[in-house]
């Protein structure tokens, strides 16, 4: 997180590394807390300067627009967005890069690929990944939102909520049921242009963290979209949707993890200048002895994201390890958020404090993208208990 490891990472790694660095302290962060002030930020504009720079598709084809590079410049661009100093903006970012075009590219045509990845990886066009609804979060398998085949296009009903990037996103990602069969293979992925008919944003959403970040309750009234729009087969999407899961849930790790390291660095700046009777707060043992807990948490689970990169280069399934890791990671920094948060006293409850703002957004990341009682879950049921 600091600098760079020659163990894992190369020269090149390094300066791809040190230009997301660069574009984050200054295109970034000087502007987060008048975005954090508006409820929003720009990201048509922040996603064009990310495209033009090529960091909207780190691991894309080349044919697609992207850079075609491998798990380990990704990981470093992750790691790279934690740095901004309002962590709905990162998510955001993850969105577009992570969550709402894996499944374009895996499973999407070519027509897909060519009208909407392209225009993502360039920065041309912003967007969302539409699951959740008011009575399915984490159940994905209750969503009630349809397409219904009619001639050459399927018809949307529904709506969905808590969608990230739901007020600027120019094209969805949206899973909807196509059949009244039970079980997983009922549902199916489009990608659905926000700027047809039948498509309203209900309200842009307050939330208690990631305030930079627009979220939004979307709505489908008798929305046509085209067959061409369906990704993959029909009635298939659950499952690509699982596999997209995947995708969502690593990106989310090495910016909590970096986040983590900003949030005690920032912190032990504060507490070698506040003197306490007579003292530093620095010289409590107290204080190092939980800081340093949890940076030695810190480190474990940035080995955890380094292993399942090892796995992702080797083609192994990490679903046990990512949801693992989703689960630390969460726990890790909402600790160190409100360990530290305490370490700043009185000053830290004011909102004006980026410790509070951190406090508030990290309390998302045990809900957002797979609640900690759906990992632990998952890894018990990959167990096999």
């Amino acid at each position: 997180m600091k600098g760079w490891n020659s163990i894992y990472f190369t020269k090149d790694h390094d300066m791809v590394r040190r230009a997301i660095g660069d574009f984050v302290k200054k295109e970034i962060n000087p502007y987060v807390d008048q975005w954090e002030a508006d409820g929003i930020a720009p990201l048509k504009d922040i996603f064009k300067k990310m495209g033009d720079l090529g960091f909207l598709g780190i691991r894309y084809a080349p044919e697609n627009g992207g850079q075609g590079l491998d798990y380990w410049y990704d990981t470093v661009f992750l790691e790279e967005l934690g740095h901004i100093k309002a962590l709905g903006l990162s998510t955001a970012i993850t969105v577009q890069t992570h969550m709402a075009t894996p499944a374009i590219n895996e499973f999407g045509s070519y027509y897909l690929k060519d009208t909407y990845l392209k225009a993502a990886i360039a920065g041309d066009m912003v967007g969302a990944i539409a699951v959740t609804e008011p009575g399915a979060g984490s159940d994905v398998a209750a969503i009630q939102t349809t397409a219904k085949k009619d001639g050459g296009d399927y018809v949307i009903n529904g709506s969905k909520m808590y969608i990230t990037n739901g007020t600027q996103a120019d094209f969805l990602t949206l899973l909807a049921r196509t059949s009244d069969d039970p079980g997983y293979h009922s549902f199916s992925l489009f990608v659905v242009p926000t700027d047809l008919p039948g498509f309203t944003v209900g309200r842009k959403l307050d939330k208690l963290g990631i305030r930079i970040s627009d979220t939004a309750e979307l709505f489908f009234d008798n929305l046509r979209v085209p067959s061409d729009n369906l990704i993959g087969k029909e009635n298939e999407g659950f499952i690509y949707q699982m596999m997209q899961f995947q995708h969502e849930r690593f990106s989310l790790l090495p910016f909590a993890c970096t986040a983590a390291r900003d949030i005690i660095d920032m912190t032990l700046d504060h507490i070698r200048q506040r003197v306490v009777f007579g003292k530093p707060l620095i010289k409590k043992q107290v204080l190092r002895h939980r800081l340093a807990d949890w940076l030695t948490e810190i480190e474990c689970l940035q080995q955890l994201i380094y292993h399942i990169v090892r796995m992702k280069e080797v083609g192994q399934d990490a679903t046990r390890e990512i949801s693992m890791g989703k689960l630390m990671a969460s726990q890790v920094l909402m600790k160190v958020a409100d360990g530290c948060l305490q370490m700043y006293g009185g000053l830290g409850f004011m909102n004006e404090m980026l410790i509070s703002r951190y406090y508030r957004d990290a309390r998302g990341l045990s809900i957002g993208g797979g609640a900690d009682e759906v990992m632990r879950d998952v890894i018990a049921k990959l167990e096999g208990y």
